[in-house]
This record gives structure tokens, sequence and C-alpha cells, in this order.
């Protein structure tokens, strides 16, 4: 196994999460945003499953063990998707309110679906995907990087997350759909509240959202093209107008959020770690293995797969009660396999993308936008740097999704390539040529980033500290 980041202790801190009077952890809370790995080392201490809080009010359980995720995953006669079954919220002990809601109540989607629904829903979504034509795709996709790359590109500075992480997803799935590019903002204030589950203006949000795809699908059944909508239209499993919406819904949700987190926490790999950013340019290290290793050290869905045992179920020796929320811990259990020697780099046994029936059927989709994401903007912008010192990233809040809120970084504007019409520009990338963190703030503890900042444009100019 390759050396560990030199930004990632291998050992859990010492210390307890933040508690609710009940004693789970809450995955909501801004301590847990910030080092998460320290709430599942100390869930692990309960056993292959343990009590959390998704949401004020929101209690659930969380397996942070491979084989117990597994377990869940494939067992479907046994663990079910059917929020319905959710019986606290049957029972009204949800608050009506809950931002959680957004992701986890009950829709008339695949995602919420089992046994023969289930199974009709998914045959008509992969069917549509596979009437893409991939090099259509991916040609799409680096027409899109490149884009965004030119609006900010020139500046000499971006966030990567705001400015490119989650617009290259959002403009992707948005043109698949059928939707008109002026729905872009619509749909990114819409996606990123639900997922963020930050507070009551998710559930509006989500709503909103809806309405927009039902008028898209009224417009598709009068007016189809070659897009994602009519192809589901068309497709022979005949759905209604609920289900045509709720799997747009899924679609692009799924498409969007989860992508850009995906394609942040790759870029914050190429910025802070380096095995993979000073690698990039002799060719030791390439862009499949970092979007490995992200896949296993920090899955951009930390904690989904939501499923309810129909009655009560031992995993190892934790008793789980019926209908009670039972989430997969992605980053969990597969930080808990990485361990063992031999894993991460070419090795593709962790659960970023779950298993079992309602596994990622996009899963391949969503990796070859990542991949293109990379490619156009290491071969365009190829001398790159965090503006700010690695410690001062904040990553997102919220139970479900693993990334940082931003990437602010700087490049020389004069360095800027004009991309070409078959996509080549730019010169061999040098990201990572920072200094050792010894010999700078990092090294006595003063994080300062005036001083980052100075000594990074030192290294990629060449003109020394």
């Amino acid at each position: 196994m390759t050396d560990p980041s030199p930004y990632v202790s291998e050992r859990p801190p010492s210390g307890c999460p933040v508690t609710g009077h009940s004693g789970a952890a809450q995955l909501y809370s801004p301590d847990f945003a910030a080092d998460p790995r320290m709430t599942y080392h100390y869930l692990r201490r309960f056993g292959p499953v343990a009590p959390v809080e998704l949401a004020p009010g929101v209690e659930a359980m969380l397996v942070t063990d491979y084989d117990a995720a597994l377990q869940v995953l494939r067992s479907p006669k046994t663990f079910v998707k059917d929020a319905r079954r959710w019986q606290a919220l049957a029972e009204g002990r949800v608050p009506n309110d809950s931002p959680v809601l957004a992701m986890m109540a009950w829709k008339p989607s695949s995602l919420f679906a089992d046994g023969e629904r289930h199974r009709r829903l998914r045959t008509a979504v992969r069917e549509s995907i596979d009437r893409l034509d991939q090099h259509t795709l991916r040609r799409y996709v680096t027409r899109s990087a490149d884009a965004l790359i030119d609006r900010f590109g020139p500046a000499g500075q971006a966030d990567l997350m705001r400015d490119y992480s989650a617009l290259l997803p959002l403009r992707v799935f948005i043109a698949l759909a059928g939707f008109h590019p002026s729905y872009e903002n619509i749909v990114l204030a819409a996606t990123t509240g639900v997922l963020n589950a930050s507070g009551p203006e998710a559930a509006r949000l989500s709503e909103e959202f809806l309405g927009h795809l039902y008028d898209l699908v009224a417009h598709k059944r009068r007016q189809p093209g070659a897009d994602l909508t009519s192809w589901l239209i068309a497709h022979e499993a005949a759905l209604t107008d609920d289900e045509l919406v709720s799997e747009l819904y899924l679609l692009i949700g799924a498409g969007t959020q989860p992508e850009a987190a995906f394609i942040g926490n790759v870029l914050r790999l190429l910025l802070v770690d380096r095995r993979f950013a000073g690698n990039f340019h002799n060719g030791t290290v390439g862009v499949e293995e970092a979007l490995d290793e992200v896949l296993w050290v920090d899955p951009p869905m930390a904690n989904f797969s939501v499923h309810y045992p129909l009655y009560d179920v031992r995993l190892g020796d934790v008793l789980v009660p019926a209908g009670v929320p039972t989430l997969i811990s992605h980053a969990a259990v597969t930080e808990q396999l990485s361990m063992l020697p031999g894993q991460r780099i070419g090795n593709r046994a962790h659960l970023a993308w779950g298993a079992g029936p309602h596994a990622c059927p996009v899963q391949d989709e969503a990796r070859m936008i990542a991949a293109i994401a990379m490619e156009r903007l290491l071969d365009r912008i190829p001398d790159v740097a965090l503006a700010v010192h690695p410690a001062e990233l904040r990553w997102r809040q919220g139970p479900f999704a693993r990334c940082p809120e931003s990437l602010p970084v700087f490049f020389p504007p004069d360095a800027f390539p004009v991309a070409t019409e078959d996509g080549a520009a730019g010169a061999p990338p040098r990201w990572g040529l920072t200094p050792d963190p010894a010999s700078s703030a990092a090294g006595t503890g003063q994080s300062s980033s005036s001083d980052w900042r100075r000594r990074v444009w030192a290294a990629i100019s060449g003109k020394g500290a």
C-alpha cells in the first residue's frame, strides 16, 4: 500500500463525537462534518451497526461494518427500500419540516421500490440510458468542461467547487433530461438544498423542482426529442407521469450533487496529497487511480442506501428493530476494508456505488464524467494550487454527502491555454508542486493563508521561495 496522505491521519483521534440525549451520534453536527472518522471509530464500539441521529428528532441505525453492509444490501426480503415502512414517520414522530424528508420520504421511484416494481422501473431507466451515444456524451462533457474553464481561466483564480464541480454534472444532466439551459440555476438550487438537508427550505425547493419536472414531462409528451425524458416516456414499461417525474428527480439529483461531490473530492486529493498531485506530470499516477482512491477514502455519498427491516433482525450482536431506517455508511465500511494490505488503487471492492439490486445504475457514466472533468482541468490549467492552507478547508455539513464546501485555487493566468475543437490544450500538468508542509506554516502549527499562498506561488512559478 502506498504512503498515506500527508494531511490525513491514519489513526482516528481520541475523544467522542457530539451525541444526543439517547447517546446517538449526531450526523448533522459541524463536528461530524469536520471529522467523520472520529464518529465512525466511536460507533464501531457498539458493533457492526449503531444508533445515530440524521437530523433533530430523526433516529436511525448506521452500518459501519463491511460484511454487515453486504448483508443489508443483498437481503431484499429482509431489508426493503419502501420508505412507507418507516415506523417513526408513520406514527408522526418525525418532524414534518425535517430537512431529511426531501431525501428519505417515499416517492414512486425505483429508489423506494422493491421486487418486480423495482425491476420494471430500473429496467426502463437503464435501457433509456443505454440509448445514449457514448461518443456524443463524452464530447458534450468535454465541451461543457471547457466552457466552464473558459469562464474562470483568464482570471487566474477560482473556487473549483462553485465554478466547476457543481456546474459540470448539472449542465450535463440538464441537457440529458431535455431541459432548456436556462433551468440551470433552478435545478442547482433544488438539488443542493435537498442533498444538504440544511433546513425546511429543502422541502420547498424539492416541491418546486418537481413542478418543473411535471412541466417537462408534459412538454416531451407533446414534442419528444433525443433525450432521457422522451425515451423514458416511450419505453414499453409505460411509466405513469408520477413515475416519470420521480425517476427524473432521482436521475438528475443523483447525477448532479453526488457527482459534484465526487469531482470535488478528487480535485482536493490532487491539491493536497503528494502521492497523486506531484506524480501526474511524470505518468506514475493517473486519473483512474485518483478516482479509485477517492471512492475508497472519501466516497461522495458517505452515508445513504436507506433500508427498512421488515422485522426485528440482528446484525452481529446488535438488534435492529423493524421499521427503523438503516443506512449504510459507505465511508466507514470502505475505510474498514482499506485498512487491509493491498487495497485501494486498482481495487474496486469498495461499496461507494452500493451493492445488490439497488447498486448505482449509472456508475460507469458517473466515473466517465469525473475522469473527463479531471483530464480537461489538468490539460488546460497545468499549474494550480490551493489559495488557502489545506487545514483551512471546510467540509459540507449534513448526514449524506461528503465533500469540501469550497476549493479556492489560483494559477498563473498567462499560462491559461485556449481549448481547440478536438479538446487538446496545454502543457504537462504540474499540480502539487508545493512546498513540503514541514517547511511551511503547517510545520510550525501556525496556519497562514498569505504565507501559504506566497510559498505555493513561488513553487509553481519557478521563482523560488
